[in-house]
């Protein structure tokens, strides 16, 4: 059986075969992970009306990618007050927001009583938002500035009003490309048995996949293995989010972007890899909106959602910062040949 025919009968791709992918013309690449899409979710494009916060910029890491961090090139450094969170949920809930997105720096300065607090704080005085909230590279530098296991961070998370993990911090599983990019941040093995862990207390998570800087096709199918691995035992992910590499004010030094057409079949390879992950996420802040729209005809069925205010990926370059306003993005995704549908931070729909 040929590859193409393989994949149209839904059968499990190996790594060689995955790579292969690669070579395949874009648009044939795209019609088959758009007919996993459709198989999966017809011509649904999910959407949440969330709001980010990143409550702090001062980290004790130095990631060569990262242009937010207060300890390099940005001297700008702030740490919110819980006072100053609250306000900002105050003011996003009357929006309707359904979750709050909570990550930010690893700060050695705050306390473990500062990150934990501001979600019983959130929970207490909205019971109705979904807390998502803390990485697992935040949970590993937390497990390890205040001498606590991942076991017992996490279920201060679960006691705390923490609902659901965010995808970030996994950057490249390839250790060799890790140690390049961001050494002394978590290892790949740690934010893998960070997920197993959270997982196995019967929560759901995210997961990413930062591309487009020095790592190679080869990485990143490796990357989607180790995921698919994991997904097979735990069936914890809800979505695979690849994150496009931002190449401003930061120590990587990448001149040249990755282009649209590699985005675009990453995305299609990875909605044939993960075969087992439900829903494949274009973050329209780190790939324009633009390329996230195309993205849907290439597998992707989930656009994230108005996000309102977005410092991290911004502080590199992405047009992200003030968010987009829920009817224009309802018409974009109308307009590219779509049907919008609100979900909830678990992908339960809500029309």
């Amino acid at each position: 059986m040929s590859l193409r025919g393989k994949i149209e009968a839904g059968e499990r791709v190996s790594f060689d075969e995955a790579l292969s992918l690669y070579e395949m013309d874009l648009f044939e690449l795209g019609s088959l992970a758009s007919g996993i899409r459709e198989r999966l979710h017809g011509k649904k494009t999910y959407y949440n009306i969330n709001r980010h916060i990143n409550p702090t910029n001062v980290c004790a890491d130095v990631c060569k990618f990262c242009a937010y961090s207060a300890t390099r090139k940005n001297p700008n450094q702030y740490t919110m007050t819980h006072e100053q969170i609250m306000d900002i949920v105050k003011d996003a809930a009357k929006r309707d927001i359904k979750e709050v997105h909570i990550v930010s720096a690893h700060n050695p300065n705050t306390g473990l009583e500062w990150y934990l607090e501001i979600f019983k704080k959130i929970k207490t005085a909205y019971p109705h938002l979904h807390v998502k909230a803390l990485t697992a590279a935040e949970i590993d530098f937390l497990a390890r500035h205040y001498g606590k296991s991942y076991d017992e961070i996490l279920d201060l998370m679960v006691e705390y009003g923490v609902d659901s993990m965010p995808g970030g911090g996994a950057e490249i599983f390839d250790e060799e490309v890790r140690d390049y990019i961001c050494k002394g941040k978590v290892s790949s093995q740690g934010w893998l048995e960070i997920h197993r862990k959270w997982h196995e207390r019967g929560k759901k998570s995210n997961v990413t996949m930062l591309f487009g800087h020095v790592e190679g096709r080869a990485e990143r199918i490796d990357h989607m293995m180790r995921i698919r691995e994991l997904q097979d035992k735990t069936g914890g992910f809800n979505c695979f989010i690849p994150l496009v590499y931002q190449k401003e004010n930061n120590y990587l030094n990448i001149k040249d972007p990755i282009t649209a057409n590699e985005i675009l079949k990453t995305m299609a390879i990875s909605r044939i890899v993960l075969d087992n992950v439900p829903n494949l996420k274009a973050y329209w802040v780190t790939s324009t909106v633009g390329l996230a729209l195309v993205a849907q005809e290439f597998g992707a069925n989930d656009l994230d959602g108005t996000i309102e205010k977005e410092s991290i990926n911004s502080a590199a370059g992405a047009k992200s910062a003030n968010g987009i306003k829920l009817e224009d993005f309802r018409a974009l995704i109308k307009n590219s040949g779509f049907v919008p549908f609100e979900r909830d931070s678990l992908y339960n729909e809500l029309e």
